[in-house]
């Protein structure tokens, strides 16, 4: 929750503005919030950096009003924040002063599955779990699972590019959409919804907004892919004698089960001791430097569960896994799996935490575990690592304990840009991340985000400031990031 700046509310913050003013002959009045009217839900986010009183809030409830509130909030150069389930980490959904609020928290509108075309339609603001929930009613399945999946909303998704535990298999949210309807600064809207798999009629415009933070335009609707419901799922919690021992098993998995490998979790002994107390809890393997969650969504259930116990049976032979549980009913399935969320809660028990989303290759991920490990001790040698993540696809959620935290987060991304990794694996850059992405891109790659954002928002409205600043001197005020 972000802390409060003042003890009560500043005259002049909560005085009508033109846009506003504007916006009360063209909106509902329960679509806009001023002043003493504005909840503090609105200034409450994940980033510890409090945030600005908003100017005020929109809460249209469909695209023509959305519509409305950029058009408008455009023609007065007035900047706009975009809020959906404010799950974010990194502050791009966070007001800055002077900015008004776009929530899309009453989006909610829900389609009915597609069955043969395999897709749903969702708001903006329907949250993640009501899409798992709606393709599980209808015999499918969708493909990304995050922990905030109560809470986060499929806009924030697609505008963030979320990721979660099972890209290994499903891929990130990018894969899961077929089309995007959003709006422009400018109150354009683009709409592409079709539902097709196939579709190369020019540009797809669909994936310029997909992981751009709110920054080119505000997805208000998309059509999501579903895919066929596992006939079977199992996990198994594997205790390894190494972090070179879990890319062994990760290899040996995928050539067994090949996409059936739907995550390979790993979690350092730190974070494993500190879920296993919170949850008060049996072990379910013996002790170990590093511990690994491999899950499996079978097609035939028998056959390839069958082929997963071999598979591990080998690895526990070779010296690869020191200790395994596979899990025999779904009450040990999701046991397993509340094992590996508790590792999530047990940091919000911690102090002194910087958290560092990287993702590296896994052939390169013991290289980085040694090189940042000792970069961080030789700066804190008190340092603690209650380290977990998603290392099928690369992506550690790379936590240290520590009381130097500015040094160790410049030490990690040195790390990072070495191994050619990124410093925003699933969690975007947003404003706390912004003065690090020259180590995960390039000067011309920097240069051509910023060429499309004066082309989509040329007064610079849409959630300014956020991924990077807009060139000084151009359309769009800022300094160089």
């Amino acid at each position: 929750m972000a802390r409060e700046t003042s003890s009560g509310p500043n005259p002049q913050e909560t005085m009508p503005v033109p846009a506003f003013e504007s916006l009360m002959r063209q909106l509902p009045a329960e679509a806009l919030l001023i002043g003493d009217a504005i909840e503090p839900r609105f200034r409450e986010t994940l980033s510890e950096v409090p945030a600005a009183r908003p100017a005020f809030v929109m809460r249209p409830r469909n695209t023509r009003e959305v519509s409305i509130c950029l058009s408008t909030c455009d023609a007065l150069h007035q900047p706009v924040a975009v809020q959906g389930g404010r799950t974010g980490f990194h502050g791009g959904e966070r007001a800055c002063p002077g900015e008004a609020i776009l929530s899309l928290e009453r989006m909610t509108d829900l389609a009915a599955v597609d069955v043969a075309g395999g897709s749903i339609e969702a708001q903006a603001g329907v949250p993640l779990q009501r899409v798992q929930e709606a393709a599980v009613d209808a015999g499918m399945y969708f493909g990304v699972d995050i922990g905030s999946r109560g809470s986060a909303t499929i806009g924030g998704n697609v505008a963030s590019n979320a990721g979660g535990i099972r890209v290994l298999r499903y891929g990130m949210f990018r894969a899961q959409v077929l089309g995007v309807e959003a709006v422009l600064a400018d109150g354009t809207v683009l709409t592409s919804l079709k539902g097709l798999a196939k579709d190369n009629s020019g540009l797809d415009l669909n994936q310029l907004f997909i992981g751009s933070e709110g920054t080119l335009g505000v997805v208000t609707r998309a059509c999501l892919k579903l895919h066929p419901r596992p006939a079977a799922e199992t996990a198994a919690f594997c205790a390894v004698p190494s972090l070179a021992a879990a890319v062994k098993l990760l290899s040996r998995l995928r050539v067994a089960l090949g996409p059936l490998l739907s995550a390979f979790e790993l979690i350092f002994a730190d974070a494993f001791e500190g879920a296993l107390a919170l949850r008060d809890t049996q072990r379910p393997v013996a002790a170990a430097p590093f511990y690994v969650l491999a899950e499996l969504h079978a097609l035939h259930a028998e056959h390839d569960i069958d082929v997963f116990a071999a598979a591990l049976a080998s690895a526990h032979e070779d010296g690869i896994v020191s200790d395994v549980t596979l899990a025999q009913s779904p009450r040990e399935f999701a046991a397993l799996w509340a094992l590996r969320d508790a590792c999530s809660e047990h940091l919000s028990t911690l102090d002194r935490l910087v958290a560092c989303d990287i993702s590296v290759q896994p052939a390169r991920m013991e290289t980085f575990v040694a090189e940042a490990g000792d970069s961080i001790r030789a700066l804190d040698p008190t340092a603690r690592f209650p380290v977990f993540g998603h290392l099928g696809d690369g992506n550690l959620h790379y936590i240290i304990q520590t009381d130097r935290p500015a040094d160790v987060v410049d030490g990690v991304y040195r790390c990072v840009q070495r191994l050619g990794g990124s410093i925003a694996a699933e969690h975007g850059i947003g404003i706390d991340k912004k003065p690090y992405l020259h180590f995960s891109r390039s000067d011309a790659e920097i240069a051509t985000m910023r060429r499309l954002k004066r082309a989509f928002d040329p007064n610079n409205i849409l959630n300014p400031g956020r991924i990077f600043d807009a060139v000084a001197g151009g359309s769009a005020q800022g300094a160089v990031a």
